[in-house]
């Protein structure tokens, strides 16, 4: 495997303290305690903060630096309503290619998923559960879709984050993946696009109240 490069490195380490909630909704982001910690120079980090500014996971404010994205319901509703479109689409589509080996990995990152969550690694199990719901999608061969829905999931990690820290949506989420892989493993487009939904949907009413809380 390729070492990454250190904008890479940096860009992954950063992408993990939003995850695990080391960098909160709402924080500054120090630079130089990062670049210090990371043992890197100011240049990649700040690439690094450029990228994450694309996606919506930090915000840049004159004379005030970068702090990490505050949780907005309006952002969430609009992210999760435009993955429910091309994801439904996709999911359907990728249903009618599903092979042998495309089942198998799905179940794998289940797996991933469920180990992670018994473990309390919460940044493991969030790797895990992407890698759950793009095994599901890729067999649709749709590429250009699927940069917009990985730009889509960029922007929410910190929602995410939220809502795994909960024991009971923990549980919720292990039965649904449960379900959902039953749905691909028979073919059933139908009744996997409607449990992806319902998955989506419980994720929004518990961060609805989270959000509206805070």
């Amino acid at each position: 495997m390729r070492p990454p490069t250190t904008q890479e490195f940096v860009l992954g380490e950063l992408r993990k303290a939003i995850v695990s909630g080391e960098l909160a909704p709402g924080q500054p982001v120090r630079q130089d305690g990062i670049a210090q910690r990371l043992g890197v120079s100011r240049v990649p980090l700040r690439e690094a903060l450029k990228t994450l500014e694309a996606e919506g996971q930090v915000v840049y404010r004159p004379h005030r630096g970068y702090s990490v994205a505050e949780l907005s319901l309006s952002d969430l509703l609009e992210v999760y309503r435009m993955r429910e479109l091309l994801e439904s689409e996709a999911a359907a589509v990728a249903t009618e290619r599903f092979g042998e080996s495309d089942l198998a990995r799905i179940a794998d990152a289940r797996d991933d998923v469920e180990r992670a969550a018994g473990s309390g690694d919460l940044v493991a199990m969030i790797a895990a559960n992407r890698r759950f719901h793009f095994a599901l999608l890729e067999p649709a061969g749709l590429p250009r879709l699927l940069r917009v829905v990985r730009t889509l999931w960029d922007a929410t990690d910190a929602y995410r984050a939220v809502y795994y820290n909960s024991d009971a949506n923990r549980r919720r989420v292990r039965a649904e993946h449960d379900a959902i892989v039953t749905a691909a493993a028979e073919r059933d487009a139908p009744t996997l696009v409607r449990l992806l939904d319902e998955h989506r949907g419980h994720a929004v009413a518990a961060l609805r109240g989270t959000i509206t809380e805070r």
